[in-house]
């Protein structure tokens, strides 16, 4: 029986931790604290570029009619935001960025699309690094998005207000894109679990594009259960989307506590164990023997030529973002913040045989994973080789490739990858582990990451009330 009672903070906690009370509460009530907490934080974690509360607050009211005739759909009124580089029909669609600060999307991203039919409920658009091309979420038109569990700190990116939204328990969902970690590196420093799915997974029709080669676009949440959920509805074939791939879809939801016993996990020392802080390796190796610990086989393996790929698909990346936005940047340069004008220009300078030269490298990775693979049923790694930097000691360009290597590795073989929180650092910062499997083997990952979180609590972890809200020092 549905409660129509007021949902207070320490209920929007509990709810979003266990989603059979959550369906147990109204929608409208719940719809409500959520508004209620992002009025309360926006302030000061700036998450949010726009928010939506009254249609938020009128798909709330038409999920608790459904119930009300004992319908229900997957989503059942979840709260979820919306990254401002994917199209809401109606709502300003900045994509972080100048040009297009009073544009409207007319239409749905089919992502979108998706959710809102399955019942999610839009509570906004969240804040990115400008045309989501960098891994601070420092804009400089919208300003910077702030970690809620350190607000000095950036909270990653490019999805980062999607991030900190999730983590600050402003939403129960969100969407990002990933391109070479932008839903990873996130997820990571807020302490919170995102998937990027195999390439040609997810559609992204009405995403606007950061570099064609490698943009998907991902869920995040604090538990795999509600990442699966979301999945479930996001993945399938878009005719409209040139590089969706028309491949069956195994529902996510079906075996997702099936265990992970007898699984053969790898982990790669040469490159993702090297050069990394000491504290975040101990917290990604207590996450593998955790895995052990539940009956998966721990392999050492070698993957030749990680660093490569990552370089590579880096070169690619700016390089294709530059072909995004050749004609702004060639006729109006002045309108681009000064990081973004920077990494165009890197762009530019890249020839066509060069490019050649790189897609041949990238294509020479996949075939390494995808003989890993014969090996291994997983690949476990680092998501990134730090925690959350300094807002004030961030520089885009310096900072987007350190984090952004061993995410980056992984974006150019293709494959689903899930992030998922592990510990948190003596500073009191949030760090986490990435797991990658076969291509299309999504369902793999998200069964192995709900074992994980069934026998750990990092993803119940909050950042500390000092550090966001109404109660947070002012982060100037």
């Amino acid at each position: 029986m549905q409660v129509e009672v007021s949902v207070t903070d320490d209920d929007v906690r509990l709810l979003i931790d266990d989603s059979k009370r959550r369906a147990e509460r109204s929608v409208v009530a719940l719809t409500d604290a959520f508004i209620r907490r992002i009025d309360d934080y926006q302030p000061v974690l700036n998450a949010f570029i726009t928010t939506t509360p009254e249609a938020a607050r009128t798909a709330a009211r038409g999920i608790d009619e459904l119930r009300a005739r004992d319908e229900r759909l997957l989503l059942d009124g979840m709260a979820v935001a919306v990254k401002d580089n994917i199209d809401v029909a109606g709502v300003r669609g900045t994509i972080g960025s100048k040009f297009f600060a009073t544009r409207i999307a007319e239409t749905d991203a089919e992502v979108v699309r998706r959710l809102r039919a399955a019942g999610a409920v839009f509570l906004g658009k969240t804040l990115l690094h400008e045309f989501a091309f960098g891994g601070t979420s420092n804009n400089p038109f919208y300003g910077p998005c702030r970690n809620p569990w350190d607000l000095t700190r950036v909270p990653g990116g490019s999805s980062g207000g999607s991030g900190a939204a999730v983590a600050a328990d402003l939403t129960i969902g969100a969407l990002g894109s990933d391109t070479g970690g932008s839903v990873r590196t996130p997820a990571h420093m807020n302490g919170v679990s995102a998937l990027r799915p195999t390439f040609g997974r997810v559609s992204t029709t009405g995403v606007f594009p950061t570099a064609w080669s490698f943009d998907t676009v991902g869920p995040m949440a604090r538990s795999v259960s509600d990442i699966a959920r979301l999945f479930a509805v996001m993945a399938g074939f878009d005719r409209k989307d040139i590089r969706a791939a028309d491949q069956p879809v195994v529902d996510p939801l079906i075996a997702l506590d099936d265990g992970v016993a007898g699984l053969r996990i790898g982990l790669p020392e040469k490159f993702f164990f090297e050069d990394l802080d000491p504290e975040l390796a101990t917290h990604v190796r207590a996450a593998a023997d955790i895995f052990g610990e539940l009956g998966s086989d721990l392999v050492e393996i070698e993957l030749t030529g990680a660093a490569e790929a990552a370089a590579a698909g880096m070169r690619m990346a700016v390089t294709e973002a530059y072909a995004v936005h050749r004609t702004r940047y060639e006729e109006q340069p002045d309108l681009f913040g000064e990081d973004t004008r920077r990494r165009l220009a890197e762009g530019k300078l890249t020839t066509g045989a060069d490019y050649a030269a790189l897609v041949q490298q990238t294509y020479e990775w996949q075939r390494t994973l995808q003989a890993t693979f014969d090996q291994v049923d997983l690949v476990l790694t680092p998501t990134a080789s730090g925690v959350a930097p300094k807002i004030d000691e961030a520089e885009t360009v310096t900072t987007t490739a350190h984090l952004g290597r061993f995410t980056y590795a992984l974006s150019v073989a293709h494959i689903p990858v899930l992030s998922l929180p592990c510990g948190i650092t003596r500073e009191g910062l949030p760090v986490g582990f990435q797991i990658a499997a076969r291509a299309w083997q999504e369902a793999r990952l998200l069964t192995a990451g709900a074992a994980y979180q069934a026998a750990t609590d990092w993803h119940r972890r909050r950042p500390p009330e000092r550090a966001a809200g109404s109660a947070a020092p002012n982060p100037t």
